[in-house]
């Protein structure tokens, strides 16, 4: 390794020590995009800094080759030794994308984060859950939506994912704490920094009885441009999306969009035609968002709800439920296979199929992979 580019401070013998991802992740001009480009040509990040200028400019800019080859600012060094001595404390983590506890959900996405930095237990990003968004300057009426839809999702077993945001985030954390399913606070700042302040008590409740995640680094502060980018971890961990209260021009609709960009369902509550804050979910269910009135709702629609409800099946329901398991089963096989695959070899439509290959996780007859393939275990 060339002694410009080593970490001496750090182990520079373990191409996987957190130390390097850290590294790359601070990299100058180097986005997600371009940091699994790298990842994936080279291994592990401590790899990158063991091949030679011409490997690496084969891969990104010569410009930028140079400027990752160059030996870490003492700015960098800083931060790196500040973010392992943060992960030190009680019930902070941090999941690379090699991390065997990162969320499948967020391997489905287009651009999964690097890192993640978490406060609270990492298990609840995991968890089936359900995004509850919309307006940071909601209605009372809203509020208590929010709150109940979540409330009851949560008693439910889902996980409720949300934002941290004033107005109808808030409701949704609170109702979410309310059920064993918790929730989930993707936040568009450093992970050591709350906002906004009056969270506080809220986000300390949150990392105790769920989890906190951001993909910006330690003492990034609330940029605008942040929180738009953190909406599609919002939707991208989640199953569907309920949006509760949004105003035509919303950030909500932005959620909604990633969401139905990345296969999630999309719910919406109506409200009435004169209110500006339902202009935005009556936008949505014009443009195929379902309606929802109750929580049942919503739980009709999930695969995973519908696999619960045959719970116990009649005689007959089992025998057609036993076949079709066993038809996934041998269409499977034990190569990895995608679900639009899958679903051409055993002729199910998607929502049955994804209510059997739930069932079947769950009982570790198979197992879901990167990139949303599925591989047999049995």
């Amino acid at each position: 390794m060339p002694t410009s580019t080593a970490l001496p401070d750090f182990p520079d013998d373990d191409p996987a020590d957190l130390a390097w991802w850290l590294r790359l992740s601070l990299a100058e001009g180097v986005g997600p995009a371009t940091a699994r480009r790298l990842l994936a040509a080279f291994g592990l990040p401590g790899q990158l800094w063991q091949a030679d200028a011409s490997a690496v400019a084969a891969v990104v800019s010569p410009a930028l080759a140079a400027r990752l080859l160059r030996a870490p600012t003492p700015a960098v060094r800083a931060q790196i030794a500040a973010t392992l001595a943060w992960l030190q404390q009680p019930g902070h983590a941090i999941l690379t994308l090699a991390d065997s506890r990162y969320p499948p959900a967020l391997l489905e996405i287009a651009d999964p984060p690097l890192l993640l930095y978490l406060r609270g237990d990492p298990a609840w990003l995991s968890a089936e859950a359900v995004a509850v968004v919309g307006s940071r300057n909601a209605t009372a009426q809203g509020i208590a939506h929010a709150s109940r839809f979540s409330r009851e999702l949560s008693r439910a077993g889902l996980t409720i994912v949300s934002g941290l945001a004033l107005g109808i985030d808030a409701a949704a954390h609170e109702g979410g704490l309310d059920g064993p399913g918790s929730t989930v606070a993707v936040i568009g700042t450093g992970i050591d920094i709350v906002y906004p302040r009056r969270h506080e008590a809220l986000a300390a409740r949150i990392a105790a009885a769920g989890c906190i995640v951001s993909e910006y680094p330690l003492g990034t502060p609330p940029l605008a441009s942040n929180f738009p980018r953190r909406n599609r971890l919002i939707s991208g961990l989640a199953r569907a999306v309920l949006v509760v209260e949004a105003a035509a021009q919303s950030g909500s609709l932005i959620t909604a969009r990633m969401a139905a960009e990345q296969g999630r369902d999309v719910f919406a509550i109506p409200g009435s035609i004169h209110a500006p804050l339902a202009k935005g979910c009556h936008q949505l269910i014009r443009q195929g968002a379902k309606l929802v009135e109750t929580t049942q709702d919503m739980l009709d629609e999930l695969p995973s709800r519908q696999a619960v409800r045959v719970a116990n099946p009649s005689p007959q329901s089992q025998v057609e439920d036993d076949a079709m398991t066993s038809l996934v089963m041998q269409a499977m096989a034990y190569d990895p296979v995608d679900t639009d695959t899958l679903a051409a070899r055993c002729g199910l439509e998607a929502a049955v199929l994804a209510g059997l290959l739930l069932t079947l996780e769950l009982a570790g007859r198979i197992e879901l992979l990167p990139g949303a393939l599925y591989r047999r275990l049995e």
